[in-house]
């Protein structure tokens, strides 16, 4: 896996004295590295999470803990298609093999409360592309 060399070769650069330990203050400063500008405050919460104790430092596994967490994994295909068929289904209670854009919209609203009307018209406008007010699993709307 091409992202664990990356962890391990960012974790290296902080274990200056290859103790395969790194300091709490390193944290912050790798995450940017990988791209993951944090406050502070969120930093020492992710550092709480996977260091149970009070040593200062982060051993490799727990380090890989907390990056874990802004790794987006890659599923199989096959195995993800099957997943949304079946969150389709629950939603398409009357087994139309379509969603209302109604449906939808309550859907993503549910999944992040925080999108704003704006933020689920434009999501709406790009799945539904015709304007049918429908939208099926495959696509077709």
């Amino acid at each position: 896996m091409p992202f664990l060399s990356v962890l391990r070769n960012a974790f290296k650069a902080f274990d200056h004295d290859g103790a395969g330990w790194i300091e709490h203050a390193d944290v912050s400063s790798i995450l940017e590295i990988l791209g993951q500008k944090l406050e502070p405050p969120a930093v020492k919460a992710l550092i709480k999470e996977v260091d149970k104790g009070t040593t200062g430092k982060l051993d490799f596994s727990q380090f890989c803990k907390l990056a874990a967490r802004f790794i987006e994994v890659e599923e199989d295909v096959g195995a993800l298609q099957n997943e949304l068929k079946e969150a389709f289904r629950v939603y398409d209670k009357e087994g139309k093999g379509y969603l209302t854009v109604a449906t939808l919209r309550g859907i993503l609203h549910e999944l992040d409360d925080k999108l704003s009307n704006q933020d689920l018209d434009m999501i709406i406008e790009e799945i539904d592309a015709d304007g049918s007010g429908t939208v099926d699993f495959d696509g077709k709307e």
